[in-house]
């Protein structure tokens, strides 16, 4: 078992969170770090953005 800590965002309260605090539809995650889960959106963009790309040379090769 991992007894390492996972951090999530709250949609709802923009605030981080140890754990499973608040319901699963108000928030993304997991990630490594406090740092990394208060970035989330940006994370969640980002991984969004290259999927599209993706998706996009997929569909012209």
């Amino acid at each position: 078992m991992n007894d390492k800590p996972q951090y999530w965002l709250n949609l709802k309260t923009n605030q981080v969170e140890i754990g499973f605090q608040s319901l699963s539809i108000d928030r993304i995650g997991p990630f490594d770090s406090a740092e990394d889960a208060a970035r989330g959106k940006e994370v969640l963009a980002a991984r969004a953005k290259q999927m599209r790309e993706e998706e996009q040379r997929d569909w012209e090769s």
